[in-house]
């Protein structure tokens, strides 16, 4: 994981134990208050957000736990590698496209990070600028050429 995505989880984690949690447990009070929890909706309703704070609380400690930071400086400047963004294009013509190569909990796709357990990703490691890469993904194999590495 990069740093950026350990701080991240830290912060989500620091959110979750000080602020959800406890928003939760005052909203479990009120709606015991009401009376029958058989029939209470806002009791079950808070219950199922309890279960999912604790369960997130769970994963990201967890997650935490086991985090090994990414250490770029043994790679060099132009070598694909976690925590770098990388501008390739698709051969023999497509528009560059630009991702940056993050640990499986932080990627998001839409907002240009992908996982390094990813196809693209793993072809794309190790290579540097320059090269033309042949990257087996579900549909095929696509051939790219990488332009830029940051």
């Amino acid at each position: 994981m990069t740093a950026e995505g350990k701080e991240k989880l830290q912060k989500e984690l620091e959110d979750l134990r000080l602020h959800r949690r406890p928003e939760v447990i005052k909203r479990i009070k009120i709606a015991r208050s009401y009376g029958d929890l058989s029939e209470n909706s806002e009791y079950e309703s808070a219950k199922d957000e309890q279960a999912f704070v604790e369960g997130r609380i769970s994963q990201i400690e967890n997650m935490l736990q086991y985090a090994v930071i990414i250490d770029n400086d043994d790679v060099a400047a132009d070598e694909v590698s976690m925590g770098r963004k990388i501008t390739f294009k698709e051969l023999p013509d497509e528009d560059p496209e630009t991702y940056t190569i993050v640990g499986e909990s932080e990627s998001d796709p839409m907002n240009g990070k992908i996982s390094n357990e990813s196809p693209m990703a793993k072809g794309l490691l190790g290579h540097k600028v320059g090269e033309k890469v042949d990257i087996e993904i579900p549909s095929g194999t696509m051939h790219v050429k990488i332009l830029k590495v940051e």
